[in-house]
């Protein structure tokens, strides 16, 4: 019997992990370009489907929708398996859907950085924290004009939130996150680190990056 229900746990965990990297990997950002006629975002800046490479394209409105639908997506994962199985259900779909986002499997696993869904999981699981996450990305944007400086100290401060606002698995999800997209920022943290990282409004010396990266901070 305890044999049966582990096993109709796993099942289940296995079923919210996948519907919530199905629903993450929805490419919003190149959808919306293409419908937009404006082409294969992957072909323009940095490469990344993300709306900051959205918006190189001059459609403010297009990089605004990009950016809400991927928040969006990330928050319905998390909330819509939340209310069908249990709040831990809800934290494994939103961990996945931010996984899905960068890792789309359409998109031969090149997808984003992330942050844009990792904040719509954030407001999802835990509202407080997820306020204090956006709040924290504006903040240090406004003060530093790094998209990319305001991504990681956002992400970075997510699960002491957490542990101070929420529940120990919600942490640890929020640490999982932060973890993904320090590791996705990776070029942006060398460029920092070299005074080289274009600032919010400044044009790139040369787009893209072997990574796929370019300076993308979503």
């Amino acid at each position: 019997m305890d044999g049966m229900d582990f096993n109709a746990m796993t099942v289940t965990h296995q079923l919210a992990g996948l519907l919530g990297y199905l629903l993450g990997s929805i490419p919003f950002g190149l959808v919306l370009t293409r419908l937009a006629g404006l082409g294969d975002i992957r072909a323009i800046g940095s490469g990344n489907i993300g709306a900051t490479n959205v918006l190189r394209t001059g459609n403010k409105a297009l990089a605004a929708a990009t950016l809400l639908l991927d928040g969006g997506k990330g928050a319905v994962a998390a909330l819509a398996l939340w209310a069908a199985w249990g709040y831990e259900f809800g934290l494994l779909g939103g961990l996945f859907a931010v996984i899905g986002h960068n890792f789309p499997v359409w998109l031969r696993f090149k997808g984003g950085k992330g942050v844009a869904t990792t904040l719509g999981v954030l407001l999802a699981i835990a509202w407080p924290v997820g306020i204090l996450a956006c709040l924290t990305w504006l903040v240090v944007a406004a003060v530093f004009r790094y998209s990319s400086l305001a991504a990681l100290v956002a992400l970075a401060a997510s699960p002491f939130y957490m542990v101070w606002l929420a529940t120990p698995p919600a942490a640890v999800v929020a640490a999982l996150l932060a973890l993904l997209g320090f590791v996705r920022h990776h070029a942006n943290i060398r460029r920092l680190l070299a005074g080289e990282e274009p600032k919010i409004g400044q044009k790139k010396k040369a787009d893209g990056d072997a990574g796929g990266g370019g300076t993308d901070g979503a």
